[in-house]
């Protein structure tokens, strides 16, 4: 299976937040966006004074012909995490404070069926396949992947910046 890393980004944050909500709308994003999410962990760690910090980490798939897919990982990591009660329009809602970092980078599969590995001459063949005959293609998947990732990223931060300014 070949792997193009394309780009990785991270999302800073540091105020107020709401972790399920945010947590919420990211997964519903990747689901509406036809990725199978996996959450490959899950690391909930109460530190000293009541604050939280959380480790999760998704792997999210989607199958875009049969010779590619795309795959984003995604990681949030909340540090010092506090629940606290805000005042929005009058009424009190509970929110979370801290830290929170969100680590996305998308990749390119190529041939994740590996049926061109097979034998050594397979192998080459799909090198002169990729770098000759669909080399446009793979460019067009690598431009679209980057765009959903950037797409992910936007909602992410226009997320936390709305529920951050409560």
């Amino acid at each position: 299976m070949e792997y193009d890393r394309l780009i990785k980004t991270k999302i800073k944050h540091n105020g107020f937040y709401d972790f399920k909500e945010t947590y919420r709308i990211l997964f519903e994003w990747l689901i509406d966006h036809n990725y199978d999410v996996n959450e490959k962990s899950y690391k909930e760690v109460l530190q000293a004074g009541g604050a939280k910090e959380i480790e999760v980490e998704w792997e999210a798939v989607r199958k875009v012909s049969d010779y590619f897919r795309f795959y984003l990982k995604v990681k949030f990591h909340p540090m010092g995490m506090t629940s606290v009660d805000v005042d929005v329009d009058g009424v009190k809602q509970k929110m979370n404070k801290g830290a929170m970092d969100i680590e996305v980078e998308c990749v390119l599969h190529k041939d994740y069926a590996e049926t061109w590995t097979k034998t050594p001459f397979l192998k080459f063949l799909r090198t002169l396949y990729d770098k000759y005959l669909i080399r446009e293609r793979v460019e067009q998947y690598e431009m679209k992947l980057i765009l959903e990732m950037e797409e992910f990223v936007a909602q992410a931060k226009a997320f936390l910046a709305m529920t951050g300014k409560r």
